[in-house]
């Protein structure tokens, strides 16, 4: 016989069965997140962001966290005197101000967000690019009017090596690594650089062969025809996003290429998200609707 009244918490067991072919799917898989714009600066946003990613490891997820550190780093630079400055879309890093990016994300940033964490738990081990050899670059010049422009101490990845974090997620570890790279110079007197961390998160999804890469943004996602429009594209082919590309603002650019590469380069799919809203994370993943832009490979098409 079946009970008509109404329980209260009836409703709590609807969200968690709607979430249960969303767990089952994700189940055991590796899910980068690029930890970025206001969720890093807000107390209620950074406290929400650390249950999200505690949920999806107790869910049977493996999460990655990448982060970069925009505004801590200007901050901190203007402490130390040193002009922030920008061209192609990228911080000119001079070697003062290369020290004290390393300071800041390996030092503040990172261990702010591995507290967060460990709140819940021994989850979180920090690390950065140069540990284990986790991320090699070599100097990035932009082209800016036809001509390369020296922009300092500013990477691009050349190679990978995942044994440190493949190591930490088998030991049911969060890894949470910052955007900083050893050089590939043997001769650059052990100097490293810093690296884009929208390019660093989809370079290590790739490589690791992530079901998903999540980018947090201060968007609601990629809009159909901004200005003018404020509506989102909910999803996307890489080849479709490709297309794009030219028209995009400088801000939004890093972060779908890095969806671009990540998706063709072996990852199911990319997704942009607003990382305003409390909770995104889960919204995105274990939710029908979803609340931000998916790239997906161009073989599974518009359906």
């Amino acid at each position: 016989m079946t009970v008509t009244r109404k329980h209260t918490a009836l409703p709590k067991a609807q969200i968690l069965i709607e979430a249960l072919p969303w767990l089952t799917r994700h189940h055991g898989k590796t899910v980068v997140i690029k930890f970025g714009g206001n969720a890093m600066v807000d107390e209620d946003l950074k406290a929400a962001f650390a249950q999200d990613v505690v949920f999806l490891r107790h869910a049977g997820l493996k999460p990655v966290v990448v982060h970069g550190g925009g505004p801590q780093i200007s901050r901190a630079l203007e402490t130390h005197g040193i002009v922030s400055e920008f061209k192609a879309g990228l911080r000119v890093t001079t070697e003062d101000a290369m020290d004290v990016v390393r300071m800041v994300l390996a030092g503040q940033v990172q261990r702010e967000l591995v507290g967060l964490l460990n709140r819940h738990g021994p989850l979180a081990v920090g690390l950065t690019g140069e540990d284990a050899h986790t991320l090699t670059a070599v100097k990035h010049q932009p082209e800016i009017d036809g001509e390369l422009v020296d922009i300092g101490r500013v990477g691009e990845i050349t190679e990978i090596d995942t044994g440190a974090i493949e190591a930490l997620l088998a030991d049911g570890r969060i890894p949470v690594v910052s955007s900083i790279a050893r050089s590939q110079d043997d001769g650059d007197k052990g100097h490293v650089y810093n690296v884009n961390a929208d390019t660093a998160a989809a370079a290590l999804a790739a490589a690791l062969g992530a079901e998903t890469l999540m980018v947090l943004t201060d968007v609601e996602g990629l809009y159909e025809d901004w200005p003018r429009s404020d509506e989102v594209i909910s999803r996307l082919t890489a080849s479709q996003l490709e297309k794009l590309l030219p028209e995009l603002s400088s801000g939004m650019v890093p972060k779908m290429e890095g969806c671009l590469h990540a998706v063709r380069g072996g990852v199911n799919t990319a997704r942009v998200i607003d990382g305003r809203v409390q909770h995104s994370i889960l919204l995105e993943i274990f939710t029908d609707e979803g609340i931000g832009t998916m790239v997906v490979p161009d073989e599974q098409g518009e359906s």
